[in-house]
């Protein structure tokens, strides 16, 4: 219990302050000029769940053995809410039997580590278009997640304790190409660390830079924390590569560049959250 209270310090001062081509044609299906309503992609059998799963980074299945109940209805629609979500329902025996699921589930499956998150039969009897929304904001997490109030839940809800965030401004002409580094790196450390993005631009996330020590003149910068015992670093970057991120990643891991969060300024901050 005593281990998990500097997450839960951390959290409260965050808080304040591929798909294959025939299931994007299922997913993306459209016709005239008006686009018609996105449906779940039906998976009738172990292999296409198993496929349609390896091609997403958030997904959402519901496993349902009767689609006549409400909650389908509202499944359904939440599926033109999230469009970078993958959506999915099955009424298989063997597929809900293959995923642990003995009657009607809806389950968020996420790449980056690999978790299934599932909401079982007595809690989808009563859930409602603003629960299973909230649901689905607060879980999506992916390879590279952006920071905000609603994600950070999630991500400190994660069983990956270390987390890398790139802060910089969206608007800045280095983002594309920063990004796209920043996200091939994520792939070389998933299921180690997550790799979060918080966009400068934001006013609201002046409190998460400066937690770190840093400037919007020292920006863009790589930050590093493990939430277990708040050992964190930091690295002022000119420029985001791959290497760059991987070596600065491999030091924290290897416990050669930790800074311990030990100042007593800090502390008396964190007092008085």
């Amino acid at each position: 219990m005593e281990a998990m209270l500097p997450r839960c310090l951390f959290l409260l001062f965050l808080f304040t302050c591929k798909l294959s081509p025939d299931v994007v044609a299922e997913i993306q299906e459209s016709s005239g000029d008006s686009p018609a309503p996105q449906e779940p992609v039906r998976l009738t059998g172990v292999p296409e769940a198993v496929e349609f799963l390896a091609a997403a980074e958030v997904a959402l299945i519901g496993f349902f053995q009767d689609l006549e109940i409400p909650t389908v209805s509202i499944f359904r629609d939440m599926v033109q809410n999230f469009p970078d979500v993958a959506f999915g329902i099955s009424t298989d025996p063997q597929v809900l039997a293959h995923y642990n699921l003995t009657g009607n589930t809806i389950s968020l499956f996420r790449l980056v580590d690999n978790r299934q998150l599932d909401l079982d039969s007595e809690t989808i009897e009563n859930i409602d278009a603003d629960k299973l929304s909230r649901f689905i904001e607060i879980n999506s997490l992916r390879l590279v997640t952006e920071y905000s109030p609603v994600t950070a839940i999630g991500l400190f809800n994660s069983m990956i304790q270390i987390h890398l965030l790139l802060m910089m401004n969206k608007a800045s002409p280095e983002y594309e190409e920063s990004m796209h580094s920043y996200q091939k790196a994520a792939k070389l450390f998933q299921g180690k660390i997550l790799f979060i993005l918080v966009d400068s631009g934001i006013k609201e996330n002046e409190k998460v830079i400066s937690y770190f020590k840093l400037k919007t003149s020292e920006l863009p910068a790589l930050a590093i924390y493990r939430s277990l015992d708040e050992e964190w670093d930091r690295l002022p970057v000119a420029e985001v590569s791959v290497e760059l991120v991987q070596n600065f990643c491999d030091g924290f891991l290897k416990g050669s560049r930790p800074r311990e969060d030990n100042e007593s300024e800090e502390k008396t901050q964190k007092e008085e959250l």
